[in-house]
């Protein structure tokens, strides 16, 4: 079965990451915009960043098989410093414009504090001027932040922007929140990530519970505990469950396709060759 991976963090892995996500089926991918394990003081290292997802990790993932885009944002984790989050939105406009960028994400709320708020709307705003995709990011569960306040406030905003829901995922959804997710018909993402998000089994008792429609399944893998090979993971539990092939299919490869296609830009190439590395040695 062919799989696209709708959100990756493939800048935090490594090249047997790549191989492995081929040798499972996975053939494109979208990598939203990331924090690095330490802010940033400047606003050009983001701008160095977006351009390393939007031009060397293509090239470095078509060596193996699998064709990737990017989305270009501020991530919540870095904007509640509101002058350099605003002097990066200032200058993002060019990788916005590259054709490899499919979304503005992933932006939302980290702690919900005004700033982030702040610079969500200003991204979101963006988004809706320019006609693009959104990525939006919900918070962990802490002692001190609740997800579900956190997808509270962020549909608050989204019915106050009077954007097409259908250009919109609200991710990182769990049992708690997705009451409040379907009452908007924006897509709803599960993110298979086994401490601080779901593992397989709880992704496949909440699709048992909503639907299909309007669902995307990613791995979000990144420097934390992840699998970049949750995809085909979720493959199994689902098949096991009584999903069948087309519903399985269309979880994993068509709605990703659908909601991404929207861009204009996104066309994955499913039949690109995985080029034997030894030829990239130095």
């Amino acid at each position: 079965m062919t799989l696209i991976e709708p959100h990756i963090h493939m800048y935090s892995r490594t090249t047997d990451d790549y191989t492995a996500m081929y040798r499972q089926g996975i053939r494109a991918c979208v990598e939203p915009s990331f924090w690095l394990g330490a802010n940033r003081r400047y606003a050009g290292t983001f701008w160095d960043y977006f351009r390393l997802i939007l031009d060397f990790e293509v090239s470095r993932a078509e060596r193996y098989g699998i064709d990737h885009y990017a989305c270009v944002a501020v991530n919540p984790k870095e904007a509640d410093d509101l002058a350099l989050a605003n002097e990066v939105i200032d200058g993002m406009t060019p990788y916005l414009d590259h054709p490899r960028c499919v979304a503005i994400g992933e932006i939302g709320f980290n702690l919900i504090t005004p700033n982030e708020e702040a610079v969500f709307q200003r991204q979101l705003e963006i988004a809706k001027a320019r006609r693009m995709l959104i990525l939006i990011h919900t918070p962990h569960d802490t002692p001190k932040v609740s997800k579900r306040a956190g997808v509270e406030r962020t549909l608050a905003i989204l019915r106050e922007l009077n954007y097409d829901y259908d250009r919109i995922i609200v991710d990182h959804n769990t049992e708690n929140t997705m009451d409040l997710t379907r009452k908007l018909p924006v897509w709803a993402g599960l993110t298979v990530y086994p401490y601080s998000k779901l593992n397989p089994e709880r992704v496949v008792d909440i699709l048992k519970k909503w639907g299909l429609e309007r669902a995307l399944v990613n791995s979000s893998a990144d420097w934390g505990v992840s699998d970049p090979c949750s995809l085909p993971k979720t493959a199994g539990f689902m098949k096991d469950r009584g999903f069948t092939a087309a519903q399985i299919e269309r979880l994993l490869f068509e709605n990703p396709l659908e909601f991404y296609r929207q861009s204009g830009r996104f066309e994955p190439r499913l039949d690109l060759p995985y080029q034997d590395p030894a030829q990239y040695q130095r």
